[in-house]
């Protein structure tokens, strides 16, 4: 079986940056691609296969991600999909809110690609070997 992603960011260029790295960490990967907490709540909420995870950006406008999470967690059906906070704010209280929230994971984009594809590998890794559905 392989893993299933949704990955939430406004920025295009972020939203590209992270395609290329999960391509290339994990071709056989799903990915589907959000540009807001808005569009990504009302997919999952009629989505007949959910992600395995939910990677979510933080600063998005209209819903942020902490308000996505927020949503995420009070839904009965959604509540238990993994959610990795994948931002560029290292801020300790985002942090604390994001665990506060139930996040699973809270990984700071690394500014190298190269770097950032170390991240989304160790990630892949992560859930591949934690999820036994996927072994």
């Amino acid at each position: 079986m392989k893993l299933r992603l949704a990955l939430v960011d406004d920025n295009p260029m972020d939203r590209d940056l992270a395609t290329e790295a999960l391509d290339e960490a994990c071709p056989d990967c799903e990915v589907e691609l959000f540009a807001s907490g808005q569009a990504v709540l009302t997919h999952l909420q009629t989505a007949g296969v959910l992600p395995d995870v939910i990677l979510l950006d933080i600063n998005m406008p209209g819903m942020n991600g902490f308000e996505v999470l927020r949503a995420l967690k009070a839904d009965p059906r959604l509540c238990l999909i993994p959610v990795v906070m994948l931002t560029t704010s290292g801020a300790s209280e985002d942090i604390q809110q994001a665990y506060t929230l139930h996040a699973s994971s809270y990984v700071v984009k690394a500014a190298s690609f190269s770097a950032f594809l170390e991240q989304v590998e160790s990630f892949i890794r992560y859930w591949t070997l934690n999820e036994p559905a996927l072994v």
